[in-house]
């Protein structure tokens, strides 16, 4: 079992909801890719693969939070995102914050509804 060298889960399954903890744009080999587009996608990209390791997807997310490094990211930001998602879209926030890793430029957290059979509290 592959232990989190952090003090906090993937995700967190309670209530009939899956909570992600924020995701950051870390390619397998640790790089960051250059450009909110690349970012944007490979974050999401990132947490459709948990979610899919838990028998969901993106058409499951009910809520999005964005932490965006640059506001005048925004808008390319918001074509990427628009390509991973259809209608009805997730409810969103988008906050212009810094971020704890050198060079991302986007964190995403987000919550899902989560689907039958997992009916109790579950972490990862």
């Amino acid at each position: 079992m592959h232990m989190n060298p952090l003090p906090f889960s993937k995700y967190c399954r309670a209530g009939g909801l899956v909570f992600l903890s924020g995701e950051l744009p870390l390619g397998p080999d640790g790089a960051i890719p250059a450009g909110i587009e690349a970012q944007t996608s490979l974050v999401l990209e990132r947490i459709g693969g948990t979610l899919s390791g838990i028998g969901l997807g993106l058409q499951d997310i009910v809520q999005v939070t964005v932490y965006l490094t640059h506001a005048e990211d925004f808008a390319a930001f918001n074509a990427t995102y628009q390509r991973h998602f259809a209608a009805p879209y997730p409810v969103r926030t988008t906050v212009v914050a810094p971020l704890v890793l050198p060079g991302a430029r986007v964190e995403i957290t987000v919550v899902a509804e989560d689907k039958p059979p997992h009916a109790g509290a579950e972490q990862q």
